[in-house]
Order: C-alpha cells, then structure tokens, then sequence
C-alpha cells in the first residue's frame, strides 16, 4: 500500500509557471513508476507525464513536451512536475500516480487553474 499527497496547484495566469509535488509514503521501495495525469471538466483522465524509478526514463504526453518537466527526489520519495508556458486548456485537477505490482495508486489531486 501507497500512500501519496500532492500539493502546489493554484491559479496561474496564461505564460506562468507552477510546480506541483507528490510524496509518496508506504511501500515505496515497490514503486515502478510515478507520475502525473489531469482531468479537466467533462473530460476523461489523461496521462501527462512518468518516470520509470528504477531507471530514470521519462515520457511526456504530447500536449505537455518541452513545457513540463517530471524529475524525482530518491530520498525523500517525492516526485515534482514542474509545469511552465501554461495554457488556460492546461487548467485541470491534477492526480499524482504509482504503479508497483502491477496495481496503480491515485492522489487526491490537485487544481491548477490558468486563468488571466
């Protein structure tokens, strides 16, 4: 079992930037991948961004590349996804995810509104 918190999400005018972190506690040492997804409102849940923990490879959604970047902290088992050059169509709630075991764990999510 994982547990995981996210938090800095927030309004941002058109051009911002925001940084939105995820600390995972539990079984850490069983996480594959963490990540980030965002549902916006009347959507389905879309993948953003991973990063495979034992090796480091990142993947970004095509929508997100060259303007977010996903990095992690080992040591405090945290995730960061830095997001910058927002664009109002980026405004969703933003959902912190695992993988390991072959199950996947959610976030409570996270707001960020892009907004003038």
């Amino acid at each position: 079992q994982v547990q995981l918190v996210e938090s800095g999400g927030g309004l941002v005018q058109p051009g911002g930037s925001l940084r939105l972190s995820c600390a995972a506690s539990g079984r850490v040492s069983s996480i594959i991948t963490m990540g980030w997804y965002r549902q916006a409102p009347g959507k389905q849940r879309d993948f953003v961004a991973n990063i495979v923990i034992p090796s480091g490879q990142r993947s970004y959604a095509d929508s997100v590349k060259g303007r977010f970047i996903i990095s992690r902290d080992n040591a405090n088992n945290t995730v960061h996804l830095q997001l910058n050059s927002l664009k109002p169509e980026d405004t969703a709630i933003y959902y912190c995810t695992v993988t390991l075991g072959g199950r996947r764990s959610w976030g409570q999510g996270t707001q960020v509104t892009v907004s003038s």
